[in-house]
């Protein structure tokens, strides 16, 4: 009888953690798209060189497993109000044990600064990742690029129509997508390794390290491109309620987390192994080159489809953060629509989700290309983390001792 329930719970918990991949993990996995790219040729530009290709590839290796892996899936999730996750879950178990000190007020002002900060998350989010998903089209054919926001808006406004549909069913839907998305850039990675295989000294932090002693200042502004890579974390920690956190780090740890990094190190791979006049062509689209010329159209409907789906757990952690808000007496009261009736945290707001229809389709149409918008973003996601991070240490020093 045990033996059949702890398999009924482990069928269960896997059934969750694959539904977590269609939702939750959508975000952070769409980072490869643009993540590698920005650091070369954002605002601030590295010159294309093994020290920079392994100093990049070696922050973002680390930078995951330490703020994804350690603060955010490890011990963050352990921090939970009610199985709810998000800053302002953090702040209301913080507040039990800290409420009447003197200093409680800031505790509260930092969960609504980070709060406002990942509003403006989840409406960067679907603008950057499906632009520079379609802009993948350009790699293609140069003649297709007067179609690129067309497209994407079609594609943001789809996705909006579709929320009340419920996580649930949604995630059915979006599972297989994602599972194969991931599947792909592990794939395309490995290649690229297997033909490279000097971009695992990445692994070493001393790489790292030696090129902020090489490039000090501009090394500093190149981490603004690298946070890229672990956008999405802060939409994990407030998308727990939909699905737990035992599926959530089952999902990260055993699948999520080795196709991402796959992905980032064969980016890095291809671009020493090409020489300075194909890098120079590559670097300005380096996820759509990984594949043969042949396969760059599937890859780009693919990432496309993924792009789509990860605008998926922003807004979803969108509906957390003001359900939230609102018991918390933050935000008046909105009509809440629960959309499924085995988990409570599963919900639709509509009018959360037509304000961001609505800033997301202004957004780019004002950025107009998703290189524009990874400045902003990177803000925005910094300020979150940031907050987080003061957050987790009053959470560590203050409630765990």
């Amino acid at each position: 009888m045990s033996a059949g329930t702890g398999e009924g719970r482990g069928s269960a918990k896997l059934a969750l953690a694959v539904g977590a991949i269609g939702i939750v993990f959508g975000d952070i996995g769409t980072s490869p798209l643009y993540a590698f790219r920005e650091t070369f040729r954002g605002p601030h530009p590295l010159a294309i060189d093994d020290l920079h290709i392994l100093g990049v590839v070696s922050l973002i290796f680390w930078s995951m497993t330490l703020v994804v892996s350690i603060q955010y899936v490890a011990i963050l999730m352990s921090a939970d109000n009610k199985g709810q996750g998000g800053t302002l879950a953090l702040v209301a178990l913080i507040s039990r044990y800290i409420g009447r000190a003197g200093y409680g007020w800031i505790t509260v002002m930092l969960g609504v600064f980070a709060t406002a900060l990942f509003y403006g998350d989840s409406m960067i989010t679907p603008a950057i990742s499906v632009l520079s998903a379609v802009e993948g089209l350009t790699v293609v054919d140069e003649r297709l690029d007067p179609l690129v926001i067309p497209i994407a808006l079609v594609l943001l406004v789809g996705l909006f129509v579709i929320q009340k549909r419920g996580t649930t069913r949604v995630g059915a839907l979006f599972a297989p997508v994602m599972i194969a998305y991931f599947a792909v850039l592990a794939v395309l990675g490995i290649v690229h390794v297997v033909e490279a295989p000097a971009i695992l000294w990445a692994l070493n932090p001393w790489y790292a390290v030696q090129f902020f002693v090489t490039d000090r200042w501009l090394a500093f502004l190149a981490l603004g491109s690298v946070v890229l890579a672990v956008t999405g974390s802060e939409a994990l920690y407030s998308d727990m309620g939909h699905f737990g956190r035992g599926p959530m780090r089952l999902g990260w740890f055993g699948f999520v987390m080795p196709c991402l990094l796959l992905n980032y190190f064969g980016q890095g791979a291809m671009i020493i192994a090409l020489g300075d006049a194909a890098a120079e062509e590559a670097i300005l689209n380096p996820f759509f080159f990984l594949a043969p010329e042949a396969l760059r159209l599937p890859l780009v409907l693919l990432a496309t489809a993924a792009t789509f789906i990860a605008s998926q757990a922003v807004i979803s952690g969108a509906f957390s953060v003001t359900h939230q808000a609102i018991q918390l007496g933050f935000v008046p009261r909105l009509s809440i629509l629960h959309t499924s009736h085995k988990h409570q945290g599963q919900i639709y707001i509509p009018a959360i989700n037509w304000t961001l229809c609505i800033a997301v389709i202004l957004l780019v149409l004002f950025f107009r290309n998703s290189s524009n918008l990874a400045s902003a973003y990177g803000i925005a996601v910094t300020g979150a983390m940031l907050i987080d991070t003061c957050l987790m240490a009053v959470l560590l020093l203050a409630v765990w001792r």
